[in-house]
């Protein structure tokens, strides 16, 4: 009888040694962070997903918000003005 109680008390241990280790090797699974770039205007962080993209010169540029594409596309044609 005491042979049984052991192997069962084994046994949970075992389940909740498993259950444990799971949970860890799924913490370690780490999602890889979006790429950010910097809005050139307001010198906010903004990710792809998220940002207007505006092109000059062929080359994409990534911004918060429209204004701030506007703002910079001004600035450009008065530059060159």
């Amino acid at each position: 009888m005491r042979l049984l109680i052991w192997i069962l008390i084994g046994y949970i241990l075992y389940l909740m040694f498993r259950k444990t280790r799971a949970k860890v090797e799924e913490r370690k699974k780490v999602v890889p962070e979006e790429e950010t770039y910097l809005d050139p205007v307001c010198g906010v962080y903004v990710s792809e997903g998220d940002a207007v993209i505006g092109r000059h010169e062929g080359k994409r540029i990534y911004f918060c918000s429209k204004e701030c594409l506007e703002k910079y596309r001004v600035r450009l044609e008065s530059g060159n003005s």
